[in-house]
């Protein structure tokens, strides 16, 4: 046996074994660290070399990708790396972003166990006078939603953005953009619609604001949001302010959180502007 050339990904090498198959000659494969093409008849060596060179000089032929078809089979002994869901999420995601995603989705199980009052009542903003010094209800009405899709929005932004803040401005910076603004859009949001309403999209907003502007003002702190995007939530907001989705969005909440964004990321980039 000899050992014919190494390859990293696995499918390219598969694509060399099928096409050479196809030549008459057979090759095998063995899995370790890199994908190793190895060759039986020791004899076909200087014929399988020349072959190598010219599929390296453009592996994506179509000759090689029909040669596949023509006699790849499921049965090749190749593994391939499954997509890393949860070490994407967490590689992107710090502490605090991972915590607060997890007592959303936690909320949101108790909710559908219990009922959404019975969770309303303990968490809501405070809706009698005599709750106003139980301190948590200011916040902790950004953890309860109230539909599947109204949580997936909110965690999917909440991961992409807090994420990234957290990961380049620290843990720090991100607790105090989320408690502002859970403060800030809760009290706004309770002056436009009472007591009762829930969901982290004031927080979204926040950091949608802080996010573009950021970026847009100190391109070298690393984070950003695209111009599309952010025309995108503005969009979202005014359609949401004047009801055209036909469902209950809670339109103050957005509109202070992202007012808290935008004032977060001008008085954080003061001086880098002053810098340039």
């Amino acid at each position: 046996m000899l050992m014919i050339t190494s390859f990293t990904n696995p499918r390219v090498a598969q694509a060399f074994v099928d096409y050479m198959a196809t030549q008459g000659v057979i090759l095998t494969v063995q899995q370790h660290t890199q994908t190793d093409v190895w060759l039986a008849d020791e004899s076909q060596a200087e014929r399988v070399n020349a072959e190598l060179a010219r599929f390296l000089e453009n592996p994506g032929d179509a000759r090689y990708l029909a040669a596949s078809w023509q006699s790849g089979h499921t049965g090749s002994g190749l593994h391939y790396r499954r997509f890393p869901f949860l070490a994407t999420v967490r590689e992107r995601a710090g502490p605090f972003t991972l915590l607060l995603m997890a007592a959303c989705i936690l909320t949101f199980i108790i909710m559908n166990l219990v009922g959404d009052q019975s969770v309303m009542v303990l968490l809501a903003w405070p809706f009698d006078p005599s709750l106003q010094f139980d301190v948590w209800r200011y916040f902790t009405h950004a953890l309860m939603h109230f539909s599947f899709l109204h949580i997936l929005f909110n965690l999917l932004w909440w991961w992409y953005l807090g994420g990234a803040v957290e990961k380049r401005l620290g843990s720090g910076k991100l607790i105090v953009i989320t408690l502002i603004s859970a403060l800030l859009s809760g009290y706004v949001q309770h002056k436009f619609s009472g007591p009762w309403f829930g969901g982290l999209s004031g927080v979204v907003y926040a950091l949608m604001g802080y996010a573009w502007l950021r970026g847009e003002r100190d391109p070298q702190s690393g984070i950003y949001l695209q111009r599309g995007l952010m025309t995108f939530a503005v969009i979202w907001l005014i359609a949401g302010w004047f009801d055209l989705f036909g469902m209950a969005i809670a339109n103050g909440a957005h509109m202070a959180g992202l007012a808290v964004g935008l004032a977060m990321a001008f008085a954080d980039t003061l001086n880098a502007r002053k810098r340039t």
